[in-house]
């Protein structure tokens, strides 16, 4: 997915940023970058570096010395090298998007025909945020130039923009994707995709920005509202279940405690715990659930498997499959000693395309585990994500929900299809025994949208919940 960093403060900026920008490093796979705008002499510093076999840190910290600024910006990028920095008659300013844009290849055409030329490519693909770039470039001001980015494009777009009349920070149009703004008592304001980048750096959570809305942030005068937000609101689920660090804050809503909660209905309402002798996470997202699940059963919390991470990234970070599972199956070690002879409820985030939890059942059972019992805090992924990267799927077929409705019904038509996400439905239970029989586990649960909407607190209609039932159209 992505997620981006910027600060506005009185003094030297780079510090700030460098460590703000990191602490968004388990969004991204690809590209890091970080821009510096000096104010005295309107100078803007650039770097860019590959992170996919480094972490950011040591990319960057030989970079520092050179940065040079009050304010500045950083991404870590699942796609794109970034920021951009233009010079356009709106002015010069650096750019870092969050994007999925579904129709790039329609917007770099239409810009093309008007003489515009992209200098940005990678693997001979337009660099998506040049694009929105130029987009923005086509207003009457920023404002009107961002508000055709959310006309334009079909996907989503989150952006922060480094100017030398301070930081704008424009949140996608349905709110996909979040932007936070701390403040520092100390004199300064950063805006950022997790809130989790505060704390550490002495800024305190102070503002939401809301779905569509634009703000401009500058030390001196703090934050100025250049359009209201709009009124609907399509934020992602999988935040809560999946992306977001466990202290992070969205809509109010702290990501653990809505893992917590989700495991704690879960346990309260499972017929399956009598036989169960403790529950484990699947680490890092499945903890707190598994915390909230223990809870709720009134079994004990032990950790059956243990997740090693001094050398091994996180698996969802490598480029490839075949990497992603090799990097999964080496950062988790089972604890043999714990596993042997127990029936076990192990909790996770997710099941995707069901390569990863099938290699780590293997190992379960070879550690002697006597029964898996495999508890999921989101419901069946039936549609892959339009909106925000949440998967590298290039279509339906590498979910494993998809691959098994294919081999219950080969003809299935969209209307049953969507049934399968009815958890009261016929469907939806052949759909979970059939998961239960590939992937070798004794049950297997997941939470219900009703359960999952719930714990995080907000309306339906106001969470993306597309992945599990089709229903995000906009």
């Amino acid at each position: 997915m992505g997620g981006f960093f910027g600060t506005v403060k009185k003094s030297r900026c780079v510090d700030d940023l460098y460590y703000g920008v990191d602490y968004n490093s388990h969004l991204g796979t690809k590209r890091a970058g970080m821009a510096v705008l000096d104010k005295a002499t309107g100078h803007f510093t650039r770097q860019i570096h590959n992170i996919e076999n480094s972490y950011f840190r040591t990319k960057f910290e030989q970079d520092l010395p050179e940065f040079h600024g009050e304010s500045g910006i950083g991404v870590i990028s699942d796609t794109d090298a970034q920021p951009i920095i233009v010079n356009t008659r709106l002015g010069r300013y650096a750019i870092v998007t969050v994007a999925k844009l579904n129709n790039l290849s329609e917007i770099e055409q239409s810009l093309l025909s008007k003489g515009v030329h992209f200098c940005e490519h990678s693997k001979d693909t337009v660099n998506p945020t040049e694009v929105v770039a130029a987009l923005i470039a086509e207003g009457k001001d920023i404002v009107d130039g961002i508000c055709k980015v959310y006309e334009s494009v079909k996907g989503s777009c989150s952006m922060l923009i480094l100017t030398e009349n301070g930081l704008i920070a424009a949140r996608d149009k349905l709110g996909r994707t979040p932007i936070l703004i701390g403040h520092n008592p100390d004199g300064g304001f950063a805006a950022s995709s997790e809130s989790c980048a505060f704390s550490n750096l002495g800024y305190n959570l102070c503002y939401n920005v809301g779905p569509g809305e634009i703000v401009r942030i500058t030390a001196e005068h703090g934050i100025e509202q250049l359009k209201q937000p709009e009124k609907d609101m399509q934020i992602c689920a999988f935040l809560w279940t999946y992306y977001g660090y466990a202290p992070c804050v969205y809509e109010g809503r702290n990501v653990d405690q809505m893992r917590f909660e989700c495991g704690k209905k879960m346990g309260e309402s499972d017929d399956s715990t009598e036989e169960i002798d403790f529950v484990s996470p699947i680490p890092d997202s499945g903890t707190g659930m598994a915390l909230g699940y223990s809870a709720g059963a009134g079994k004990p919390y032990l950790r059956g498997l243990v997740k090693y991470t001094p050398t091994w990234p996180r698996s969802f970070t490598p480029g490839t499959q075949e990497r992603r599972e090799l990097v999964a199956k080496m950062k988790l070690i089972a604890n043999t000693e714990l596993l042997r002879g127990k029936n076990v409820a192990f909790c996770d985030d997710s099941i995707v395309r069901g390569t990863q939890l099938r290699d780590n059942v293997a190992d379960i059972r070879k550690a002697g585990a006597n029964k898996v019992h495999i508890r999921i805090s989101c419901p069946p992924l039936i549609y892959p994500c339009e909106f925000i990267n949440f998967t590298s799927s290039r279509g339906p077929m590498e979910l494993i929900t998809r691959r098994m409705i294919q081999k219950l019904e080969p003809d299935a038509t969209p209307e049953q299809i969507a049934e399968y996400s009815d958890h009261t439905s016929e469907r939806y239970r052949n759909l979970i025994s059939a998961i239960c029989k590939e992937l070798n586990l004794d049950s297997l649960c997941f939470s219900t949208i009703d359960d999952l909407v719930e714990a995080i607190g907000l309306p339906k209609e106001r969470i993306c919940t597309h992945c599990f039932d089709g229903s995000s159209r906009f």
